[in-house]
């Protein structure tokens, strides 16, 4: 019998799966060897007197293995080890649906200024497991460091006793050295029958975030316990105001060779990037409003562009007149196209985002799956002038990739290094849309809608690929002064025209040929299609995007 229920303890022993945080993600090589110069890459950040290094390796604390992401769990680390003279300000905390990648902040005060860090007085218990019934190694703490005066907690404390913690275990931060924070992605959640909301934990970001902004994130996480607000609204705050962290421009092209995207399309694309210069000396046109009828080419460089104003409607961009170089420039000229860089600061300098853009002088028509149907929606989805982006957030610390951002129409996704796909030497790899040209981590179809019905946006890995690499052209650098904005770039009205169809007349076209229930289905669609999906208005290019400025939407 003894044998017998061993042999069924290791056949169960054998099935049971490792945990994908159970790995630990590292990229396939390390940061590339910059050329020296400034702060950048250096390890350490300079906040105005309170040093900051980025900890990526930790020892666990506690793990529950269900609740939050793909019902996985979660499981809480604190940093170690921690570098001579530093102090953690905060544990970590990530899901089990994903392999280990993360990072959080340690901090060493100035020996002239010891006065930027303080224990805390106490600490208070904002959830314990104990009375938990879940699957979990051992109960696990969660406590809120008490700051003094004129001081801010910026992480918790998560322990496996419910005696409080030493009160060495952490620092608080001086209040002028700290920014308000705000709840990011979801990290584990859980929920009983007499609390409906429960706990949940979250990652945290700055609340005021884009180019001017100075929170740093520690990477650490927030808790919401019921329906309360989150008990830990502060981050860290580089008072310095500098951009000696950032890269200057040979390590700009560093980080590019080593990181630019590959983009792979659809099979059955037809519409393809091409370069600003090619589209205007192929015949693009400068309309005028009132003057319609004489529009003016547009030069090489865009020289002739309105270079200033706000977009009132009064120019636009539209394709040649003639069809048949039309029919050409919809094309585009994926042999001769590249890619566009805007390197900016994020999180007061401690990152750097590199937004990758992508022009296409043509928008494909949209198609709609309904049921099991695929429809195609003649003009709708139809628009001069595209322009898609990815975003890389690479690291000033160590040059390391962190986060890709994959735009998707009206918004995007930000993943993690760890959860993207990676092709040769770490270079991220996106694929466009059919016809839209939204960006994708992975192929397949995603739709836009509910229930099984929505606009396709179909991906897949043809035989056409873009390098973003090849032929980059840095465009804009703003705290870079010998990188020159060429003169397109600033114009900012719009590249395409309002549309030239009646979109009330081609939604009926499509509505006459589907049978009662379909019909009911479609029109569910299109009311919740946003006007740049239906091509109602011509796009507008990268420098008046919110995100120029400002943070990724997502």
């Amino acid at each position: 019998m003894g044998n017998l229920l061993n042999l069924l303890a290791n056949i169960f022993v054998k099935k049971k799966k490792p945990l994908p945080i159970e790995t630990i993600f590292k990229l396939s090589s390390q940061p590339p060897s910059f050329p020296r110069g400034g702060g950048f890459a250096t390890g350490t950040i300079d906040l105005g007197g309170l040093q900051v290094c980025q900890v990526s390796s930790f020892d666990k604390i506690w793990a529950t293995n269900e609740g939050g992401p793909d019902n996985l769990g979660a499981t809480f680390y604190e940093p170690s080890p921690i570098p001579d003279g530093y102090f953690v300000l905060g544990h970590y905390s990530q899901c089990n649906n994903k392999p280990l990648f993360g990072w959080v902040l340690v901090a060493k005060p100035d020996p002239n200024d010891p006065s930027l860090l303080a224990m805390p007085t106490n600490y208070t218990l904002i959830w314990s497991s104990e009375s938990q019934k879940i699957k979990q190694d051992k109960n696990g703490y969660i406590w809120l460091p008490m700051a003094p005066d004129g001081y801010k907690a910026v992480g918790y404390v998560v322990t496996t006793s419910p005696e409080k913690p030493p009160s060495e275990k952490i620092r608080c931060v001086r209040s002028d050295f700290t920014e308000i924070v705000e709840f990011d992605r979801w990290i584990w959640g859980l929920k009983s029958d007499i609390d409906p909301i429960g706990l949940n934990v979250y990652g945290s970001r700055p609340k005021d975030r884009g180019v001017q902004a100075m929170g740093v994130p520690i990477g650490s996480f927030l808790v919401q316990n019921g329906s309360g607000d989150m008990s830990l609204p502060y981050c860290l705050k580089n008072t310095k105001n500098t951009i000696l962290t950032m890269p200057n421009l040979a390590q700009i092209e560093a980080l590019i060779q080593a990181y630019s995207p590959i983009i792979y399309f659809h099979p059955d694309e037809k519409y393809f990037p091409s370069t600003v210069n090619w589209y205007f000396q192929n015949g693009a046109l400068l309309y005028q409003k009132g003057l319609e009828s004489n529009p003016s080419p547009v030069k090489p460089d865009g020289s002739n562009l309105p270079q200033d104003g706000s977009d009132d409607g009064s120019y636009w961009l539209d394709l040649p007149i003639d069809d048949s170089a039309k029919e050409k420039v919809k094309k585009g000229d994926l042999d001769s196209a590249n890619a566009y860089f805007h390197i900016k600061p994020m999180f007061g300098a401690t990152f750097t985002d590199i937004a990758i853009w992508v022009f296409y002088p043509f928008n494909g028509p949209a198609r709609a799956k309904l049921e099991f149907v695929t429809i195609s929606l003649g003009k709708i989805g139809q628009h001069v002038g595209d322009w898609e982006h990815l975003t890389l957030r690479v690291s000033n610390f160590d040059g390391g990739l962190k986060y890709v951002y994959f735009s998707e129409h009206s918004g995007g996704t930000l993943l993690d290094a760890s959860r993207i796909e990676l092709g040769d030497e770490n270079k991220p790899v996106a694929y466009a849309s059919l016809n839209g040209h939204a960006f994708y981590s992975k192929p397949g179809l995603v739709l836009q809608g509910k229930g099984g019905n929505g606009i396709r946006n179909d991906t897949a890995k043809g035989k056409l690929v873009m390098d973003t690499g090849v032929r980059a052209a840095v465009v804009a650098a703003e705290y870079l002064t010998m990188v020159e904005e060429p003169p397109w770039l600033n114009y900012t009205r719009k590249w395409g025209p309002k549309i030239s169809y009646d979109i009330v007349k081609e939604i009926e076209k499509v509505k006459r040929v589907l049978p009662g229930k379909l019909k009911e289905a479609f029109e569910k669609v299109m009311n919740g299609v946003p006007n740049e999906v239906l091509g109602e208005e011509g796009p507008s290019g990268p420098k008046v995007k919110n995100n120029w400025n400002g943070d990724e939407k997502y």
